[in-house]
């Protein structure tokens, strides 16, 4: 029988309350779960990997996730960021197919300051990937060949744009439109969304509202983060308000 487990990744630059319930979360899902964090974390998980000496950045990204994918055991990899919360539906997944990147759809953006949740067509997160491991981890050592080859100075910036240009999302953008490769993307629809948290400190920025992109996404959705279906957010971060300021996470 195929096994599956989850990756984690943190720069550890997400506050609390998100980043123990997050944590929280994942544990109770019952997978294995490799983690790779840039500072030490709690002993939540047991197989983490501290990536000394290294500062938040893309090429950092990367190769938390490469490391992160060598270290697990599994054959199946939910890729899982520590400001998203994941609902169980979400791991009821099994790929069919083992060379092919796959994106849950089902998933909101929640940008915490306005209760307001949005989501569009083709709004398919990393966060939200399932892939064969074997299969992520070729993926991953050629970005990190390709990253060497053509300098590291060129992927200092937030968003570098050689990365832009490959697409951070594996198999959703084609070598004749300046992808890193020619592999294929499916998705799937979990039974109740997963709920992606939009702070002050994200890693790529916020994309919250149609003024944030340049080529205006299609089938926009707007509702308020206590509609969002499979969630009771206020009662996931108990009574966050009294303990913490919105306006500082």
């Amino acid at each position: 029988m195929k096994t599956k487990g989850i990756i984690y990744y943190t720069d550890c630059r997400v506050v609390e309350p998100i980043f123990s319930t997050v944590q929280d979360i994942l544990l109770e899902m019952g997978l294995p779960i490799s983690s790779t964090s840039l500072k030490p974390i709690t002993p939540k998980f047991t197989n983490n990997k501290v990536m000394e000496g290294l500062s938040r950045g893309y090429v950092t990204y990367i190769k938390q996730i490469h490391t992160a994918l060598l270290n697990a055991k599994e054959d199946y990899i939910f890729f899982c960021e520590n400001d998203v919360l994941y609902h169980k539906s979400h791991f009821d997944f099994t790929p069919p197919l083992d060379n092919v990147f796959y994106y849950n759809s089902n998933v909101w953006r929640w940008r915490l300051w306005d209760d307001k949740a949005i989501r569009y067509k083709g709004m398919l997160p990393l966060s939200c990937l399932c892939v064969n491991r074997e299969f992520a981890i070729k993926h991953y050592q050629l970005r990190l060949d390709k990253i060497k080859e053509w300098g590291y100075d060129e992927f200092r910036s937030r968003e570098p744009r050689r990365s832009r240009i490959w697409g951070y999302e594996p198999g959703t953008k084609k070598k004749r439109r300046g992808g890193l490769t020619n592999d294929d993307h499916d998705t799937w629809c979990s039974e109740f969304p997963n709920v992606d948290i939009r702070h002050k400190r994200t890693f790529s920025r916020l994309k919250c509202t149609k003024d944030d992109f340049r080529h205006q996404p299609s089938n926009w959705e707007e509702i308020n983060s206590a509609e969002i279906s499979g969630w009771n957010l206020k009662k996931v971060f108990n009574n966050w308000g009294k303990t913490y300021n919105i306006q500082d996470l």
